[in-house]
Formats: C-alpha cells, structure tokens, sequence
C-alpha cells in the first residue's frame, strides 16, 4: 500500500481534489495488468438555496432548531413544510443529507406546541432510523418549553412493555414502523382512542423502501389508518420524505390511498464527489457452471479498497448485500490492515440488522465521532442515520435499485467537502450493464417505485384485518377495491356479511397470520431442531427453493443447514453449521397464459401483458464455493407447486430469427441465455430484486405456437414488476442487449448470461445467439 497523506489542509478543508487523490492512491495498488476501472467522473459541488423561516412557524420551535445548528432552512424544505401546515399532503424527494427531517419537524412541532391535544405517528422502515430521529426530535423539544408535554416516545418490538404503557397514556408524538402500526396499535385502536382522535400528522420516512409486496401491504396498512382515525374524526396530514426516484408524486399517492404534492427540487449543498465503477477482473484460475468464468468477488475487492482508504486516513463505510457479507468483508479487512498497522485493524467493525439496539448505537457513536475509521454494513446504515464526515464509500454490488446507490454514496462527503464513492460489480448482468453505461447510473431519473395494493392475494388477508378493527361496509370494500375479494373470503368461511357490514369468523387470527413484510400465503417456520429456537419464517411459495433439505440458511450471519422441510405442517427444521460453501436450487417451470391482459402486434413480434400458471418443481441444488466454482450436483424429489401471477412476454417468428442468423438448433439456447439476462436487468426499470421475478423461455409454447419468452412476478397475483417491464420493454430489452454485448467472457458467465438461481443448470446458453435475438426484437419493436 502507498504512502499516507494528510487528507486536510491547515483549514479542515479538503481540496475538490481529494475524491480523485484517493481514487489513485487505490489504484496505486492494482497490478499493472489488472484494468478494473471503468469509468471515473467529477459530480461538482452544489451550492445552497436557503429561505426565510415561515411565518406560520412557532417562534419557540424556530428557536430550538436555530441553536441546534440550522441558521435559516433550506427552499426545499421550507416548500414541503408549507403544504403540509396548509392540509396538503406532501412528498419531499431530495438527496442523502439534504435535510428532509426539517420539512416535518418544523409543521408537526408547531401544531403540538400551539395545539396541547394534537398527536402525531412517524413511520420508518428501520428501528435504526427510527431511533435516529427520536433523538434529533427529543433534542429540539429539549429545547423548547412550549413542547415539554410531547412526549415523544419510541414504539416498536424492542420497547419494554412498562414503557409501551407509559407511551399510551402520555406521548403525543409515537415513532413506530408499520409492522407495529399493523399488529399492535390498529388492531387495539380502542386503546389509543385519545392518540386517534387528535391525529393531526402521520410522518412516512423512507418511502422509496415500500415497494413490491412489502410496499402493497404497507399502502394497505396506512388505508387502515385513515380509516380508525376517520372513525375518531381525525383527517391527518401525511408528510412523507424520499430519495429521490421518478414520479414521487404518484407514487406516495398510491401508498397513502390520496392525492399528494411533491417538491422535488433540492435546496440543500454537497460537497464535490468523485465516482468511480470498478470491475473486478475474471479469475482464469477459476471456473464456475459449464466451466464458465468467474469474477473475483466483490465482497474481497471491496474488502480491499476499503483497506486501502483506511491506510490513508479516510474515514470509509462499505456497503455489501448480506448480513454474512458485512462479516466477511470486515474481517477480510482487518487481515489486510494487520499486516500494514496493527492499531488500525481495531478500528474497523461490521454492522447489520440483528445486533442488539445498544451495540448499533455504540457502533453509530464509534462512526459518528471517528472512533472507527471502517465499517463494512448492510443496508442498515443506508436509511436516515447520521453519521457526516465519511471520506469513501465503496457499494460492493450494486444495491438494486438507483435510488439506493444514491443513498449509500450520500453517506461520503457529509460535511460539504470532498469525497469519492466507489460501486465495485458483483458478477450479475445489472452491474455489468451499469460499470460499462455509467449514464444509466449518473444520468438517468432513477426508478419508480412499484406497489400494486390491489392484488388480491395482498389485499384479502388486510380485508380481515380491516374488518376485525371495525366492521367493515359494502361502502368501504368498495373503497379497498376488495368486494370481490371479500366474497371468495365468504366462501372460505373467513368472514361474514350481517347487517351492520362484514365480520371476521370466530377464532380468526388475521392480524398475526399477516408478515407484511413477508411473501403471499402460509408461512413455514424456520426452527434449530436442538433447542426449538424459532430463526425465522419463509413463505410456502419460495420454501421448496429457500429451505429445501440440504440448503444453506444464513440468519444474522450465523450459518446453519436444513435438515427436514415439512410443506404440510409449515416447518423447516436446521442445525448450526458452517460450511464453506452455499446453495442454489435446480428447478424444472412450466407456465401456461391463462389471460391476456394487453397485446400489441410488431411485425415478427408479438408482446402482451398475460396472467399465467406457472407450475415449479425443485429436483435438486448446487453446492458452491466462495469463489463461485461448483463443487457438486445433489438430487432431491419435491413436491410441485402452482403460482398464479402476471407475465410480460414476448413472442418471435421462425422466420425472424432465421434473418437474425439463429439457426433452428440454436433458438432454445439463444432464448434461455435473452431471458437470463432479462431477468438480471428488470431492476433497472422496476424497483426490484432478481429473487423476486422469474422466467421461461422456449423454442415452441404450446399457447402461442411460436418461440416466447416470458418474465413473471414470483409473487401471487403480481407486485408489479412485470407490469412495469412490459411498459419499459424497449428500454429493459435493450440494456439487456448491451449487457451481454458489454461482458468481456467468451461464450457467457455469471456476469452477463448465466443465472444464479437457473433450474436447468444453465443449460443450454448461447450468448450470441441472445445477442442477435434481442437485436432483432428491438428492431422489430422500433
């Protein structure tokens, strides 16, 4: 590793130079014949637009936040705080660190200080989060007599139940998450009349983050909400804050069930930035499925990166896709520091959910005040907590959606000084595609965020939950766009019509049968068979492929292996284990259209929007080792399965492909390797994860006679996804093209073609064929 230097000035200042300084003092490091850099740019720094604070504004509140340091607010903020103090619901959508806590804080403190009986709810994603702005809004209150009776208190799982009746009785301002919103406050409102009836506020953090199922659950949730507050005589205000992404406004709308205004533009300076795409070079040494090449892992490059800024004195949070990620790279960084400087090693950690509440406010205190220089992190860190002076940050696999990335590269340059940010690409098509096309990354609007509250597989588990709250009307089902579902809920005996509206069966439990932030469906329980200790649950949709006997289960970087998986009574039992290999399931899909929803004729090429059966059948997985090279193949005889869901899929000619240079025996082939990378590069138009779509493709579809691909929602009923790639199909199909195109492998890899999660063991593969196929359907398309 290169010498040290100072980072700052005599000042404190760091030069708009300093993210590139320490961008050469990495590559300083890599071997002459290694090029893993593919692109570095300079984002210029940005200047504030600051306001005059309102004059609507309690003085007393303005006070407190003037001598917490915020002289005069940000346009942004004072914008999105004069919506809300007019009745108008409101989305602010800026960047990491541009104070969106302030829009909220300045019209929720002024009702509690100039209304004695007005309440407020704040929802996070996050219990880190959560606690974070408990403790920015305590301190203002602190500071302010006119607010000492505000209470504000925190109500999630880790609250002792002697304080959760303390908040009852006395806080006027409750910070929660939606899980504790669903399964405590709502289905006890009765408890919380005084809180509901004097609802001036809900407060929605982060809610880029409620997105697919877990964001239809939630927008149901939040439906719930206003419904028991109208039933007090309550119309609150919604205040919702959000990374920047693509039509915020439409999108909070569908999460809160009402219109909402957004402010988009950012008033808020940063400091200069330089990012840097990195990618890590094919380990010829090694080979994977088919003897395919492997990328060296991003967790190791990162570990190496960070190491390296950390010998230079720059303080440095990595971001990586695992829990058991965030421990291995921590690790691997701690062996490269010893080797350089012992003392150094020891200041370095891993953070990530599963920690107990006060180690992660320890480690955010140890980051905060520079008692760490390093840590390596989950997602965890990503959402609200402040943590400013960070020099790096290195992203060790594109974190699945633009807005994520922008949230984690935030984190640099916090004090309005110099910083670089580093994505390293995982081998998967999506990261690929992004190092090699930084403009889909740097220029492009980042996704919009995808919720479909109407799916009925979502929607019939929150209707009971709605009708155990209050009876429910025809009127309000109508409302929830659920009648339908409420009949099918009849006929299973769940729920009954009386007349004074719909009520939930005795004996039924819908409120703790409901994980919304689970899968559709049953759940079955993962549990240590030595100690009955219960880990976790899965939904029995991914069960057989998740937790099939044999599979490896991380949970909270703990490892352990499944020994027995019993479908019918909803029990996945393990022992503790830690093998130095993981698990991917083999699985045979057959799918059926069983409506077309949308079609469009182009030519040789025919695309539609269908609902579909897909049938699985797991008969098997691979064991493989860090490195990605397969070590074997076991069998395994698992019961079929059945999803109803929704596809976006698309249909070719013979006669096309064969313009295209696809030759009969190529087509099975060319098509399995377009929709592998299809599915790697959905995320890029629909705020998505791989896991969470599906595909099949064939030579001759016994519903359409032609050569088809199809991409389906691996959710019952749909969340979305495919809806969204059906209405981006040019531009999904071709960032899928310029992946493949853009992967340096000869005959297809992990990293353009090859799919982690394939049931036919990624064969056959032919990545040219894919190559002209897709070209051919752009064509055709236009």
């Amino acid at each position: 590793m290169s010498t040290p230097f100072s980072p700052r000035d005599d000042s404190g200042n760091t030069g708009e130079t300093y993210g590139r300084e320490l961008l050469d003092r990495v590559l300083d490091g890599v071997p002459p014949s290694e090029t893993p850099l593919t692109f570095a740019a300079e984002m210029p720094a940005r200047t504030s637009a600051l306001t005059d604070w309102p004059t609507w504004a309690h003085p007393s509140v303005v006070s407190a936040l003037q001598q917490n340091g915020i002289a005069r607010p940000w346009s942004h903020q004072t914008a999105a705080a004069d919506f809300a103090h007019q009745g108008t619901n409101v989305v602010v959508s800026t960047g990491t660190a541009s104070g969106k806590s302030l829009a909220y804080q300045l019209p929720v403190l002024t009702t509690l200080a100039m209304d004695p009986r007005a309440t407020a709810l704040y929802l996070s994603p996050t219990k880190a989060l959560g606690a974070d702005q408990l403790r920015a809004v305590t301190s203002i209150i602190d500071a302010t007599d006119d607010l000492r009776g505000a209470c504000p208190c925190m109500f999630d799982g880790d609250t002792p139940s002697e304080v959760r009746q303390w908040a009852r009785e006395n806080s006027r301002w409750l910070f929660t998450n939606p899980d504790m919103l669903h399964i405590s406050l709502l289905r006890t409102h009765q408890r919380w009349s005084h809180f509901f009836r004097n609802l001036a506020f809900v407060v929605i953090d982060e809610c880029h983050s409620y997105r697919g199922v877990f964001g239809s659950n939630v927008a149901l949730v939040v439906r719930r909400l206003r419904r028991i507050a109208a039933r007090y005589g309550a119309d609150p205000v919604f205040i919702l804050a959000s990374a920047t992404t693509a039509e915020p406004g439409s999108a909070a709308s569908r999460l809160i069930g009402a219109p909402c205004a957004e402010i988009v533009d950012d008033g808020s300076p940063h400091g200069p930035r330089t990012i840097a795409l990195w990618e890590p070079p094919l380990m010829r040494e090694v080979t994977g499925e088919n003897g395919s090449p492997v990328r060296r892992p991003a967790g190791s490059e990162a570990a190496r990166i960070m190491a390296t800024l950390m010998t230079e004195g720059a303080r440095t949070l990595t971001f990586v896709r695992s829990r058991r990620g965030a421990e291995l790279t921590a690790m691997a960084t701690k062996r490269l520091l010893a080797e350089v400087d012992p003392d150094l090693a020891t200041r370095v950690a891993s953070y990530r959910a599963g920690y107990l509440a006060e180690d992660r406010r320890e480690l955010e205190a140890a980051l905060a005040d520079g008692t760490l220089l390093g840590a390596a992190t989950t997602n965890a860190l990503e959402l609200g907590v402040d943590i400013a002076g960070l020099d790096a940050v290195v992203v060790a696999g594109f974190p699945g959606t633009v807005a994520s990335f922008w949230q984690q590269g935030g984190r640099s340059g916090r004090r309005g000084e110099g910083s670089l940010v580093v994505l390293v690409a995982r081998d998967d098509p999506l990261d690929t595609y992004l190092v090699h096309h930084p403009s889909a990354l740097l220029d492009k609007p980042v996704e919009a965020t995808v919720t479909d509250p109407s799916n009925p597989y979502v929607l019939g588990p929150q209707l009971l939950c709605a009708a155990m709250e209050l009876p429910l009307s025809d009127a309000e089902a109508e409302k929830f766009g659920g009648l339908d579902v409420l009949a099918k809920l009849s006929e299973q005996g769940l729920i009954r019509r009386r007349a004074h509206g719909w009520f939930v069966t005795a004996g039924t439990n819908p409120h703790g049968a409901l994980d919304i932030r689970g899968g559709i469906g049953t759940q079955v329980a993962i549990v240590v068979s030595e100690t009955g200790r219960l880990l976790g649950t899965v939904d029995t949709g991914r069960a057989p492929a998740t937790v099939h006997p044999g599979a490896v289960h991380i949970h909270q970087g703990e490892s352990y292996v499944i020994d027995e998986l019993d479908l019918d009574q909803g029990l996945a039992l393990v022992h503790a284990e830690d093998p130095d290999w993981t698990t991917s399931a083999r699985e045979t899909t057959e799918i059926t259209v069983t409506a077309v929803l949308e079609q469009k004729l182009f030519g040789d090429v025919e695309v539609a929007l269908a609902e579909v059966e897909v049938t699985h059948q797991v008969i098997g997985y691979l064991r493989r080792l860090p490195s990605g090279e397969v070590l074997d193949s076991v069998e395994l005889d698992m019961p079929e399965q059945t999803l109803c869901t929704r596809a976006v899929m698309y249909t070719m000619t013979p006669e096309l492909l064969s313009r295209a240079g696809v030759a009969a025996e190529r087509v099975p082939g060319s098509l399995h390797a377009a929709e592998h990378a299809a599915i790697g590069l959905l995320p890029l138009v629909a705020v998505c994860d791989r896991e969470d779509v599906g595909g099949v493709s064939t030579a001759l579809h016994a519903d359409t006679g032609l050569p088809t691909v199809f991409v389906y929602d691996g959710h019952a009923g749909g969340a979305g996804f495919a809806d969204r790639g059906h209405a981006e199909l040019a531009r999904w199909l071709g960032a899928t093209r310029d992946a493949i195109t853009s992967c340096e492998c000869t005959s297809g890899c992990p990293s353009c073609v090859y799919s982690p999660k394939c049931g036919n063991g990624n064969d056959p593969l032919d990545k040219d064929g894919a190559i002209r196929v897709l070209a051919a359907v752009l064509d055709a398309l236009g």
